[in-house]
């Protein structure tokens, strides 16, 4: 059975404790990732070749799929914002509009990112740069997923 979001105080301020805790640790989990490749970056190991990036990897052009991606994920906060206005105001056409809207844009970002990955000139097991970018950007991916299904 369902409380309906009424909930005792006690337990109310559980549920928020627990969302925050959550939101902490997701923020937490991503500037590991993002620590990790700018250190690797500002200060690259003889094991890198002491250059940044390493010997044989092209980076991917900023301003094509990243870019394009990038649009889309703003979009898709747009859409699913819109979508969230119009479900309090008892709009059930536009929320439900605006839901499938959101979710047409994470199955598009899925698939630039598939084909980002296909074209990329390294792999996972191209040391840290490789490592790290598909670790980290395949978790975001999954986060994408999760929150279109």
């Amino acid at each position: 059975a369902t409380y309906q979001g009424f909930h005792t105080y006690r337990v109310s301020v559980g549920l928020r404790w627990g969302i925050i805790l959550f939101i902490t640790s997701e923020v937490f989990f991503f500037l590991a990732f993002f620590w990790a490749y700018f250190h690797s970056s500002l200060a690259p190991t003889f094991e890198l070749g002491s250059c940044w990036p390493p010997v044989g990897v092209e980076f991917l052009n900023p301003f094509s799929v990243p870019l394009l991606n990038t649009a889309v994920l703003l979009a898709s906060g747009v859409s699913v914002t819109w979508a969230h206005h119009a479900l309090i105001e008892n709009d059930r056409f536009n929320g439900i509009f605006g839901l499938v809207v959101t979710v047409f844009l994470g199955v598009y970002f899925t698939f630039l990112q598939a084909g980002e990955y296909y074209d990329a000139s390294f792999n996972l097991g191209d040391g840290v740069f490789g490592s790290v970018l598909f670790v980290a950007t395949g978790f975001h991916g999954l986060h994408v997923l999760n929150g279109s299904s």
